[in-house]
């Protein structure tokens, strides 16, 4: 509700949206792996298409990968993931040409993030992409996400400003 509230929407800086990302994290990686038998949520928003996709904890994490580009762009991110998907299938060679910049694709509600609050979002961002792995068996689990997240984030190869979304998927999509 937050999120499609203009007003409301500036209260959530990116330091509570990273804290919330944090906790959803946190929180799905107790119910997969701090049982005997994982608890698995299925549809985390009801956007996300999860209903298609066979029910276990790779569902779930592909549904944090939805909600963490969700609130970190304030909009439901179809258009990117269906983006994301045709550079998956894409020769990293290729990407050198491509001009999206994340401040441009970011909620534009706020002001760019700054300081650690930038390292972390960018750092966050690439988890979450490889949460939306179109091959669930290349997914990290929650608990690899959530201990992610727990980690010092490294510092940005460049300014922020100059960060292109096909940057974040140098992690993700080298399986040429």
């Amino acid at each position: 509700m937050v999120l499609s509230n203009n007003e409301r929407a500036k209260e959530l800086d990116w330091k509570n949206k990273l804290n919330v990302v944090k906790g959803l994290a946190n929180a799905l990686s107790y119910m997969h792996h701090g049982h005997s038998q994982p608890i698995v949520h299925r549809d985390i928003s009801s956007n996300n298409l999860a209903y298609t996709m066979r029910v276990d904890e790779k569902c779930d994490v592909y549904s944090f990968g939805v909600i963490t580009m969700e609130v970190f762009l304030g909009r439901h991110p179809g258009d990117l993931i269906s983006y994301f998907s045709s550079l998956e299938s894409t020769s990293s060679s290729l990407l050198n040409d491509q001009q999206v910049l994340l401040k441009d694709i970011i909620d534009q509600r706020l002001s760019l993030p700054v300081g650690q609050s930038a390292e972390d979002l960018v750092s966050t961002m690439k988890i979450a992409l490889a949460c939306l792995n179109g091959n669930p068996q290349l997914r990290p689990t929650m608990q690899q996400v959530s201990q992610a997240l727990g980690r010092q984030s490294l510092p940005l190869p460049s300014p922020f400003q100059s960060i292109k979304f096909e940057e974040l998927l140098s992690d993700v999509v080298c399986n040429d």
